[in-house]
């Protein structure tokens, strides 16, 4: 018989990220067997260290952004015949535990996404500055899309093979996120929230997590916004 962890896959774009990329995949792994890793054309040894941690990896030859790194993990994902499929952080920033806490909840709530807050629980260490951004692009959000979202541009997500067929990602950076949250809306699926913990670490940190990181979120939801 198949075990159904057979068709959970976990999603992981990658870019400059060898020195951590082993240890996260290898966490992950031990819990999930089925971990893609999109590098997404590193000039690091990202590559060779996800795979030395367990992950099967794709490479794209140039760098796309993470929103086409992640769209290539989520195609290669079904393709391999996922029933569920989980997007994860490569640097550092999301634990393990929460993974099983987002399939929990698509199960039991019969949903087809369950996005990741780290707003819903108390105790929360986001930085100031980043905080007070974050609540202004859920304002917006809401006002756009209509989600009723606490967390709008969190990594760690999951969603049920139907829910994964209604995205089609073509927006990089940031604006990938709100790209993702406006077809749910679009897509008519049920959705939930569910609070996870996102570690803030030196790493993370270094990696881009500052205040102009945040600044570019506001940035990209209103340019994305005026594409449409």
């Amino acid at each position: 018989m198949t075990s159904p962890m057979t068709g959970i896959w976990i999603v992981i774009a990658a870019y400059n990220e060898g020195a951590i990329i082993r240890n996260v995949v290898s966490d992950v792994w031990e819990a999930y067997r089925n971990v893609v890793v999109v590098d997404d054309g590193s000039s690091d040894n990202t590559a060779a260290e996800a795979a030395a941690g367990g992950g099967i990896v794709v490479r794209h030859p140039i760098n796309l952004g993470q929103g086409a790194a992640l769209q290539t993990g989520i195609t290669f994902a079904l393709s391999r015949g996922a029933q569920h499929i989980v997007t994860f952080d490569a640097d550092g920033q999301h634990q393990v535990k929460d993974i099983a806490r987002l399939l929990h909840s698509l199960c039991s709530e019969e949903a087809d996404y369950a996005l990741g807050s780290r707003f819903l629980e108390a105790g929360s260490n986001v930085p100031a500055a980043r905080k007070l951004v974050l609540h202004a692009a859920a304002a917006f959000t809401r006002m756009t899309t209509g989600l009723n979202l606490s967390d709008v541009h969190n990594g760690l997500r999951a969603m049920t093979r139907r829910g994964a067929g209604s995205l089609c990602i073509r927006q990089n950076r940031m604006a990938h996120a709100s790209e993702i949250l406006q077809q749910i809306a679009d897509s008519g699926l049920y959705y939930v929230e569910v609070p996870v913990t996102v570690a803030y670490t030196d790493y993370s940190l270094a990696k881009g997590q500052r205040l102009a990181g945040s600044i570019d979120i506001l940035v990209d939801l209103m340019a994305e916004r005026l594409q449409r």
